[in-house]
């Protein structure tokens, strides 16, 4: 082996993540085991265990089970571009629906409605005096079978209450037209994004292993009064997703640089 300042896994981690890059290891293929990586690298088995477990956080290979053992995993991410929440969709399109078409897959989503007192982060969010409650939509969204993300939104109860909106699973047209018909059409989102890694709930919900790292994205949408209506706290494990944003320069803004280029 030779020698540097890296640590020993670090070598068989190299190594491993090398030969998936060139395909040498292709989706599906098993990887090699514990015991024939030690002798290959020589060095003791925790240590290859480490640099197989760093690969498996990375997503780049699978969990051992059984005699199969860890195979090299399929890169096959969803792209989810926020901004698709505006466009125009047939009418009996959701927004999830929209997404798993844009992308040819094939997915399912679990729905639960329910009324609860939000928590500080939303109900400042939504500007809402102490107390006041809210209806929420808690959906996870399952793509090829997979648990891929966790999509939980909290609207003011009193816009909601009795609507469509407080209907348990899907609605067709997406519940955005539900919030339009009811007077609180959404125009405007501000968007945060937080990395960070998933908490023991999190973890169990959407079947992570230890360490994966992912992207918190909260939603504000706001209607045409400037009014927030709307939190949606979407979970996205980072080897599961590619987060696509679409930035559009304004026509106004481009108007001065028109006009005095016309002028000279």
């Amino acid at each position: 082996m030779p020698a540097d300042s890296r640590a020993r896994w670090e070598w068989v981690y190299d190594d491993l993540k090398r030969r998936i890059d060139q395909h040498e290891l292709a989706p599906g293929d098993q990887v090699p085991g514990e015991l024939q990586l030690a002798e290959q690298h020589k060095v003791s088995r925790q240590t290859v265990r480490t640099a197989l477990q760093r690969l498996q956080h990375e997503g780049l290979i699978n969990e051992g089970k059984g005699r199969l053992g860890r195979t090299v995993r399929e890169w096959r991410p969803l792209v989810y571009r926020p901004q698709s929440e505006f466009r125009r969709k047939p009418p009996t399109v959701d927004i999830y629906t929209q997404l798993l078409q844009d992308e040819g897959r094939d997915g399912t989503q679990t729905i639960e409605v329910g009324v609860v007192l939000p928590d500080e982060a939303v109900r400042q969010r939504l500007q809402l005096s102490q107390g006041e409650p809210v209806g929420y939509r808690r959906r996870t969204s399952y793509v090829d079978g997979v648990p891929f993300a966790t999509d939980d939104s909290y609207v003011p109860l009193r816009i909601v209450e009795g609507s469509e909106w407080m209907v348990p699973g899907s609605v067709e047209r997406g519940t955005n037209q539900v919030l339009a018909e009811l007077g609180y059409e959404l125009v405007e989102s501000l968007d945060e994004i937080y990395p960070r890694l998933p908490q023991a709930a999190e973890l169990e919900r959407l079947a992570l292993p230890p360490g994966t790292p992912m992207a918190e994205l909260i939603s504000t949408g706001h209607d045409r009064e400037g009014r927030p209506v709307q939190v949606t706290i979407c979970l996205l494990p980072g080897d599961r997703h590619v987060i696509v944003y679409e930035r559009n320069r304004r026509a106004e803004e481009t108007e001065p640089e028109t006009k005095e280029a016309a002028a000279e």
